[in-house]
Parts: structure tokens; C-alpha cells; sequence
């Protein structure tokens, strides 16, 4: 009776055993099941869009919220409709594509991944744009009393005389009314007053209309001025700083021919 019993006892504890050792493989099967069967992708990226830089360009886009996100893959095509190849990857919502040329225009679109490979479709908005550059703490003076230095070139990116033929845009005093003005360099040059902004990147594209019907605008600390200069380029400026005979500003300049893509571009 003795050794039947230990033998019962024996058989009960093997029995247990198994059991918890297909109770465990089962749990793990499960485990690599649900890895294996998880076959459902990310959502679609939402509100992609690109701010325009100086052979460069920023992309910002919604993140997504799925639990096993991965992080994004980067697309672009040089065309709308053309082949879209990947550039890059990132665990961010925002990429800088750099390294371009300016007054090339570029298309992009991303898609989201999960850790189990799953990748979304190519997100829906078609987001362009055109690097372009851009300058800052440039200075020139008043043509009445500095007129070689009153004046300036975008194309050139230089300071040129106000009475240069291929002047964009000079700057000068008006004793009578003492007032500073900005004057278009070329008589079919136009410029306009885009008002305040708080930093040159608000102005998105050229307007347009709008202009100064005579050529002349105010000048104003803070504000931006568009252009659509004599040889089919938009420009900007914003005033910086304005002391006694001179002023200080920053700009972009759009080298692609009327092409009025200046900065931040909301989705193409």
C-alpha cells in the first residue's frame, strides 16, 4: 500500500507538470501568434506640410497615436504624379530634408510603420516646395547720402547702387516729411507693405495684388515688404532695425521665374 500510494503521488505531480508545461507552450504560441497574425498598419500620417527653407525643407506632420507605432518612413518624387522613393526614416513628427537646390520644386508624402512591419499607405495631401535663399542682418544705407550703398540686387544677393539698372528696391530719407521709404529700383519693378509679422516666415506666398501704385512704400521696424521684381522673381524683406541713415533687414528670394513660393507652404 506504501508504494502504491508513492507511486499515485508520483503520477499526480507528473501529471501537474505536464500540465503546466503545455500551459506555458500555449501561452507562448499565443504570444508569437499575435505577433505573427498582427497584419493591421498604422493609420494614414495626417496634415503633412513643409516650411521652405535655404536648400532645405522642414516637414511637419500630425503624429499618430497607435500603441505599437514604429515611427515614419519619408517619400519623394520630383513630380506630383511621379515615382515617390524613400529618403529617410524617423521616430519624430517633423523631418529636414536637406542638402537641395534652390528653385527646384520637390513633392513629398510619408507613410507610419509598427513594430511588426505593418505600413500604412502614403498620406493623402500633396505637399510640394521650392528651397530658396534667404539672408539676414543685411544693411543699406540712405542714396542721398550713401547712394552706392542704397541699394540692393536679389538675384546678386549684393548691395548695388540705387541708381544700378538692375536695382530691386533702395532705400532713402524724405526730409520734407521725415520719413524713411523703401523705393522700387526699376520702373516695372512692384512692391508692397505686407505689414507686421513676427518673423519673416509668416509671409507664406506672394500675393498677387496689392501693390504701391506709385513704387514707394513706408518704411516700418517689423514690418515685411513683397516683391515681384522686374525680371519675373518674388522676394521679401522684413525691417529688422532702422538707425539714422540706414536700415537692416532679412530676406528670401524665390530664384525659380515666377514661382511665388516664399515660406511656410501649407500643403502644396
Amino acid at each position: 500500500m506504501l508504494l502504491y500510494a508513492a507511486e499515485v503521488i508520483k503520477m499526480k505531480r507528473i501529471k501537474i507538470l505536464l500540465n503546466l508545461a503545455i500551459f506555458a507552450g500555449l501561452v507562448a504560441l499565443a504570444g508569437c501568434c499575435h505577433d505573427a497574425c498582427d497584419n493591421e498598419p498604422p493609420s494614414v500620417p495626417r496634415g503633412l506640410r513643409s516650411i521652405t527653407g535655404d536648400e532645405e525643407v522642414l516637414l511637419v506632420w500630425y503624429p499618430n497615436t497607435e500603441h505599437d507605432l514604429a515611427g515614419y518612413r519619408i517619400y519623394r518624387s520630383p513630380e506630383a504624379l511621379g515615382l515617390y522613393y524613400e529618403i529617410g526614416t524617423t521616430d519624430l513628427d517633423y523631418f529636414l530634408d536637406f542638402g537641395l537646390n534652390n528653385g527646384q520644386t520637390y513633392y513629398y508624402a510619408i507613410t507610419a510603420f509598427d513594430y511588426a512591419g505593418n505600413e500604412s499607405e502614403l498620406s493623402y495631401e500633396i505637399v510640394f516646395d521650392t528651397p530658396r535663399p534667404e539672408g539676414y542682418n543685411e544693411q543699406i544705407f540712405d542714396y542721398t547720402v550713401y547712394p552706392d550703398y542704397a541699394g540692393w540686387k536679389f538675384s546678386a544677393y549684393n548691395i548695388v547702387a540705387y541708381d544700378n539698372p538692375y536695382c530691386d528696391f533702395y532705400f532713402g530719407y524724405d526730409d520734407n516729411s521725415h520719413t524713411f521709404y523703401f523705393y522700387t529700383g526699376h520702373p516695372i519693378g512692384l512692391i508692397q507693405d505686407f505689414g507686421y509679422t513676427s518673423s519673416l516666415d509668416e509671409i507664406t506666398y506672394a500675393p498677387q495684388q496689392g501693390w504701391s501704385q506709385t513704387g514707394v512704400v513706408e518704411v516700418i521696424q517689423g514690418h515685411t515688404y513683397i516683391m515681384h521684381t522686374w525680371d519675373n522673381h518674388y522676394a521679401k524683406f522684413r525691417v529688422t532695425a532702422i538707425g539714422t541713415n540706414s536700415v537692416m533687414f532679412d530676406w528670401a528670394y524665390q530664384v525659380d521665374p515666377g514661382n511665388p513660393e516664399l515660406a511656410p507652404n501649407q500643403g502644396g
